[in-house]
């Protein structure tokens, strides 16, 4: 980066309105990262030649063996519009589903996206899936249409075939945003052509088009046509570059980050606005106190780790003190940087508004949040991605001496990933490692630890199930050991819309006691009756514990402990040890002994917990297992070999179009029947047909085979045979 580009940047970054803060997402393969070097190249950060092919951004090993990007990257760069210099901090995330916890954690540090669609694949599941992430972080939305020349070279559509085509598109993503949007948003983000919100191209060809700019430069769709027919390419991406067209849009179309904060602020941080930290963030004030969210952790072989962040109020600089809320503890800053791709340009400071490189915190993670060393602040809300992890493996180190080298690998993962969940269990000694796919534990677990040399034995995958009842339970009694506190509790199901709304995120659920004002009205919208909402005391992994006595004397100080109790057996249900889900449990009586010394841990945590595990074996339990809904593309005439090996695998089809030759099958699958899905998939129908995920939802588990499923699993953990 010359000079003058780095004094640029200082700059700038001091002037907000001049600031924006993007990602690049879609769906696999639609073209992100090459479009990234076509900007980047536009830029002036790399060489137009190498543009496209040199894949600037993925610049990891694994990324250049499978053609994939696994790993967000971040580019900072300058571009002129009307004469006035911006700064633009790029992200370019995975578009593999596996990797999506990436695409999560990108869109916190943002303020707008470039939502990428292949023109000849058109919306696909990822598409919808980063469009929901964008959404759910309050990030707005512009829309790319890429690999146009193949609409031309390759189908040889006329140009009024092509325009329906697009508005076929744009139609599916403004009805996508109308779906996912806060309905303040749902109107205000729709993608428009007239306005420019909307541009098409190829990334790859290094051209782009939008209405205004065809209007402002006098360029017709037909000349388009003729030029990339012809093969004139870089004819075209002189009358119309890519680089100029998208960053202008970028510039016109999303917000800077002062503007995008006023509003943001109150999506990702649940403290008081009125405070003195929720004042500054919702002001952007670089000379205010620090806050600022990490949002991506990776380790560096010079650095040792370098932590991405957004910082949200204050300024960050070398040498600084800083509070890690999360770690409960003080890091040193040593560098603060600028991205430029796999460089960083170290700077002395970095203020508010922007996206900076910091080393110094190595105990820091993904979702972290960092304030002045002096002070502690509420914490951002926590990442949360979209669909949890749903395959399991175990692992072990083959020898016993590589034990301390595996356990610091599987630390430093967790906190680079949250999407990976990794547990010890206690009794077996094993590390059960979950993702959200067979590739993501591949990716980011198995091949590392080849790499690093540290040989391990996996299980093959393991399909984690929720626990669950589907009837009320008598009242049960749980006492403690020294009978004087006993504990009254019922058990039952969910409402169905409830558990929905919560599996799908619709509403915060930490911290329930400090904002259960506003909980109450969510609550009973989704089917709980208002004197039941008033009285809830703890919304844990889509259970809820509600306190239904009156009056008991001390109930008030055990509540804590009841609490702990609850999740206790939340996470390890009493059926065959696995995560509880859609569960309502209710205290309805209790008796406590009047002197707090009889009513501590060792007496209550027992009581309530063998009193919950009591209920759920009494209100008929049963099982949820994790289901895909998947969309399988393939040749017409290999449909019915594909939907064949879905039945038989335990699925329903729930939808079949066929357009152009091409068949498209949506599909439910059970997870524990996906295992080697993909290879199958591609032997029947010959190599040419691949599947992506829509979604991924729990639902109960056929009785006949409760049995046998809970009789597996409680042989693999160990447990006794009886319940």
């Amino acid at each position: 980066m010359a000079k003058d580009k780095t004094e640029l940047i200082k700059e700038i970054m001091h002037n907000p309105k001049n600031i924006r803060n993007i990602a690049i997402a879609a769906h696999i393969d639609h073209g992100k990262t090459t479009l990234t070097d076509s900007i980047v190249a536009g830029a002036g950060m790399i060489s137009e030649e190498l543009a496209g092919t040199q894949l600037f951004t993925d610049f990891d090993k694994q990324e250049q063996e499978r053609g994939i990007t696994i790993f967000s990257a971040n580019v900072s760069m300058v571009h002129e519009f009307d004469n006035d210099n911006y700064l633009i901090n790029l992200i370019d995330t995975p578009g593999h589903v596996d990797f999506g916890g990436d695409v999560t954690r990108a869109m916190r540090a943002v303020d707008g996206a470039i939502i990428l669609s292949d023109a000849v694949e058109g919306v696909m599941p990822q598409t919808e899936t980063v469009l929901r992430q964008a959404l759910h972080e309050r990030v707005k939305p512009v829309l790319f249409i890429n690999k146009v020349d193949r609409l031309i070279r390759e189908l040889k559509l006329t140009p009024e075939q092509m325009q329906e085509r697009f508005i076929g598109i744009i139609r599916q993503v403004n009805m996508l945003i109308q779906k996912y949007a806060e309905k303040e948003y749902a109107e205000k983000w729709l993608v428009k052509v007239e306005d420019g919100s909307v541009a098409f191209g190829s990334g790859y060809r290094k051209w782009a088009i939008s209405v205004p700019y065809m209007k402002q430069h006098n360029i017709s769709f037909k000349q388009i046509i003729e030029l990339s027919s012809e093969q004139r390419d870089a004819e075209l991406s002189k009358i119309a570059p890519l680089h100029s067209i998208l960053l202008n849009m970028v510039i016109k179309h999303l917000p800077n980050p002062q503007d995008a904060q006023k509003y943001r602020i109150n999506k990702i941080w649940h403290g008081d606005l009125e405070s003195e930290i929720g004042k500054n963030m919702l002001e952007m004030n670089e000379k205010g106190p620090l806050a600022m969210i990490i949002t991506k952790v990776i380790p560096d072989p010079h650095a040792g780790v370098v932590a991405t962040g957004r910082i949200f109020s204050g300024t960050i600089k070398r040498g600084q003190e800083v509070n890690l809320i999360g770690q409960h503890m003080t890091r040193r800053i040593q560098q603060v940087s600028v991205y430029k791709g796999p460089q960083r340009v170290q700077m002395e400071e970095i203020v508010a508004g922007n996206i900076v490189g910091v080393v110094g915190l190595n105990d820091a993670f993904s979702g972290e949040t960092v304030c002045d060393s002096d002070r502690e602040i509420e914490p951002f809300e926590a990442i949360k991605h979209i669909f949890e992890p749903v395959v399991t493996k175990s692992i072990e180190a083959k020898d016993p001496k590589d034990l301390p080298k595996l356990i610091m690998f599987l630390r430093q993962v967790s906190r680079e990933d949250p999407t990976l969940a990794i547990k010890i269990n206690e009794e077996t000694g094993e590390y059960l490692v979950s993702g959200l796919g067979e590739l993501h534990l591949d990716a980011k677990v198995e091949r590392p630890l080849k790499d690093k040399g540290i040989e391990c034995i996996t299980s093959q995958p393991i399909v984690i199930y929720h626990e669950t009842v589907r009837d009320t339970s008598p009242e049960v009694e749980g006492k403690s050991s020294n009978k004087h506190n006993r504990f009254y509790i019922t058990v039952e199901p969910l409402e169905k819309e409830l558990y929905d709304a919560l599996a799908a995120g619709k509403f915060e659920t930490t911290n329930v006691k400090k904002y259960l004002k506003e909980l109450i009205p969510k609550l009973v919208e989704y089917g709980m009756e208002r004197d039941e909402a008033k009285k809830v005391q703890d919304i844990y992994e889509n259970n809820i514990l509600i306190d239904r006595t009156k009056g008991i004397q001390y109930l008030n100080e055990t509540m804590e402990l009841i609490i702990e109790a609850f999740r206790k057996v939340m996470d390890n249900g009493p059926i065959a040890g696995e995560p509880c889900s859609g569960l309502k449990i209710k205290i309805t009586d209790a008796k406590l002994h009047e002197d707090a010394i009889h009513r501590g841990p060792a007496q209550v945590l027992p009581a309530v917990a063998d009193a919950v595990k009591e209920g759920v074996k009494h209100a008929k339990p049963t099982l949820l297992e994790p289901i895909q809904t998947i969309r399988i593309d393939t040749p017409e005439d290999t449909m019915g070999p594909a939907m064949n090996l879905v039945q038989n695998k335990r699925g329903q089809v729930v939808d079949v179009k066929t357009e152009l030759g091409a068949a498209i099958v949506q599909a439910k699958l059970p997870v524990a029947e996906m295992i080697g899905f993909e290879s199958q998939l591609k032997s029947v129908t010959g190599g040419k047909g691949f599947y992506s995920l829509i979604d991924v939802t729990f639902e109960k588990l056929p009785e006949e085979l409760k049995d046998p499923v809970v009789k597996k699993i409680r042989t693999r953990k160990g447990l006794a045979d009886t319940q």
